[in-house]
């Protein structure tokens, strides 16, 4: 059981050399969309803009393997689906879809929300929320 537990510390320590997720920079803001209202801003920043901007909070567990590399690919992935600091220079940036995935309850992610409580919303901001997404990206329509 000792040299178990022995090989996974060394293990454990090895893959922190391991450079991926390390990468830690946040590119410059190109553009931003117009928000509907400050509001919109504020709750989107709160709930969702460490993974959907280039204004990422990188907490000081995500310069530790394995939990690095986990948060790095949702990060890299957010921004390449819908970043809304390279608004307009962006070929995918799919801000007509945030209103719904918020309002499935898609987003923000859970294993996002157990790290950072304060990207709670309660019922009356989500909705805010929701609503401020549909003003300022549009809403989906069937088949697009």
């Amino acid at each position: 059981m000792k040299k178990f537990l022995f090989g996974i510390m060394i293990l454990f320590v090895l893959i922190q050399f391991i450079p991926y997720g390390k990468d830690h920079t946040n590119p410059p803001v190109v553009a931003e969309p117009k928000w509907d209202t400050k509001e919109t801003k504020k709750l989107f920043n709160r709930a969702c803009a460490d993974c959907h901007s280039y204004e990422t909070k990188w907490p000081w567990y995500s310069n530790i393997a394995p939990i690095s590399w986990s948060l790095f690919h949702h990060v890299k992935e957010g921004r390449e689906h819908f970043n809304v600091s390279a608004w307009g220079h962006q070929k995918k940036n799919e801000g007509k879809d945030a209103a719904e995935e918020v309002e499935e309850g898609e987003m923000p992610l859970t294993s996002y929300l157990l790290a950072h409580p304060e990207a709670r919303l309660s019922d009356v901001e989500k909705e805010t929320l929701i609503q401020g997404l549909k003003n300022t990206f549009g809403e989906e329509k069937e088949g697009d």
